[in-house]
């Protein structure tokens, strides 16, 4: 069980999730309202207008809130919450991530390119590391080799194309991404931690790469 809110700021951003009761940071959570069509909506920004419901952002807590109709009982009312709902909460948990890369290369906190984003990451500027999931092994394995050398290490981010981060990012093969240390990369890991709990961050076959390509020759 987690532990009660230490301070009136702290609780002030703290919400019980429908599905285990725990209170946990809203951090933690998706918050949803009711939409006009007495739909369970997301509302990831936690800025719609209604009373907030919240989930723990996880595939099977929102699929439980959903098939229990646990968004009914605390609504009060009849509440309808789509069978996919844990697939739509991913897909606006992606496209946030996304428009916050095109936000964050217009106010100068990415660097993209092989060179400049390994002189990011040897210069302990790196918050994380963006891979386009369909990029080269070779140059991925050299980055990442490098990231292990960083105090704490970038966290490392291999979920979207080279197309998608292309069309964030206005650039075309967009394959290596540095998100540069600060706030933005701070509210940008707070949704990458969201997204986690839906989809893994790293494709499967990333993980079956030889570990010795990895290492320091």
């Amino acid at each position: 069980m987690r532990s009660a809110p230490r301070t009136h700021a702290e609780a002030s951003r703290a919400r019980k999730d429908l599905v285990s009761g725990e209170v946990r940071p809203e951090a933690e959570l998706v918050r949803f309202v009711v939409g006009p069509d007495g739909s369970a909506v997301p509302d990831l920004a936690r800025k719609l207008p209604g009373r907030g419901m919240w989930v723990a952002a996880d595939r099977a807590s929102v699929s439980a809130a959903a098939k229990k109709g646990l968004f009914a009982r605390s609504a009060k009312a009849s509440v309808k919450a789509a069978p996919d709902l844990a697939d739509q909460v991913e897909r606006l948990l992606r496209q946030r991530l996304l428009a916050a890369l095109g936000l964050a290369r217009k106010a100068g906190d990415l660097t993209s390119g092989f060179e400049k984003v390994a002189a990011a990451v040897s210069g302990g500027k790196a918050a994380w590391l963006i891979e386009a999931s369909d990029g080269a092994a070779d140059g991925r394995g050299k980055l990442l080799r490098l990231a292990r050398h960083q105090s704490p290490p970038p966290g490392v981010v291999g979920v979207f194309t080279s197309a998608e981060l292309g069309l964030a990012l206005g650039g075309e093969n967009v394959i290596h991404t540095a998100f540069l240390a600060g706030r933005a990369a701070e509210r940008w890991a707070e949704d990458v931690r969201r997204f986690g709990g839906f989809s893994p961050l790293l494709p499967e076959d990333w993980r079956e790469e030889p570990v010795e390509a990895k290492r320091e020759p």
